[in-house]
């Protein structure tokens, strides 16, 4: 038993190397200069550039037209995953509650339409999306960049799958309660469901996070840059330009956009776990 213990851990202590190694190299490598890295390729260990580094990355303003800093990028990606993540739990929640509680003769068929659009990825119906932002004049908005995006099969169907494993005896005492229908929902289904919706918080927080084609179609004011626009621009201007590649800002860029989603996983990892194994009820 003990050896398959250590075996377990040896193995989970690799993985997490293979993991991990890679962004300890894109970190040590920001500390440097870049003369440095141009000179001596990536770097295992820190150099004493971090201070300057992460200083000009955050407060700087940078790309192409520098008007926006570093630290506006993670505010405009904060903004977009918080509401990318917030709208998909609500209208999920929301449309499955009428699909399973409601029980309309269509509630079937209109559910598995919903479901069918995962057939249709972002890439597919980027286009006429685009065209309907555009005659909105929702373009270089927040809200051009959050509502289309906030509809959510996937959220959709988690969330049926839970309220039918619900006992319909907490319904029958909700009516005999003199329960409505929106305080059922308010004040029994959404405490049933806050480890569900915690999972389903981070995974789409981290989606709208990472969200790079949607930005770069629908925002052409820098303003509305977020970091992963930024770490492209960088990397264009690292290519393209006549000067020294500033690779060790880049690098920091990096490391920058990681750090959020890692945070959000850790504290709410708890609520995660739960919401994967456990459904409370």
């Amino acid at each position: 038993m003990k050896t398959k213990q250590y075996a377990s851990h040896i193995i989970l202590v690799l993985m997490s190397l293979i993991f991990l190694v890679p962004i300890w190299v894109i970190f040590a490598s920001s500390t440097h200069t870049p003369e440095t890295i141009l000179n001596g390729g990536l770097q295992f260990f820190l150099g004493d550039n971090f201070l300057d580094t992460y200083r000009s990355v955050l407060f700087e303003k940078s790309g192409y037209t520098k008007h926006i800093t570093v630290l506006q990028m993670i505010g405009n990606s904060l903004i977009l995953a918080l509401g990318f993540a917030v709208g998909k739990v609500i209208i999920s929640s929301m449309a499955a509650y009428a699909i399973v509680y409601f029980r309309f003769r269509l509630a079937s068929f209109l559910f598995w339409v919903i479901f069918l659009t995962l057939l249709l990825p972002l890439e597919v119906r980027i286009v006429p999306s685009f065209e309907v932002l555009a005659k909105l004049n929702l373009l270089n908005s927040y809200t051009g960049l959050i509502v289309p995006l906030i509809a959510s099969a996937t959220g959709t169907f988690f969330f049926r799958q839970f309220y039918k494993s619900i006992p319909d005896e907490l319904l029958e005492a909700a009516k005999l309660d003199g329960a409505n229908s929106w305080q059922f929902f308010i004040d029994i289904l959404l405490p049933l469901s806050k480890t569900m919706m915690a999972a389903l918080f981070i995974v789409m927080f981290i989606v709208g996070w990472n969200q790079y084609l949607w930005p770069i179609m629908m925002t052409t004011e820098p303003e509305y840059s977020t970091i992963l626009l930024g770490i492209k621009e960088i990397y264009q201007s690292n290519f393209e330009g006549s000067y020294l590649p500033e690779f060790n800002r880049a690098f920091a860029m990096i490391i920058l956009a990681l750090i959020v989603p890692v945070l959000v996983v850790i504290l709410f990892q708890r609520w995660f776990i739960k919401g994967l194994v456990d459904s409370e009820k």
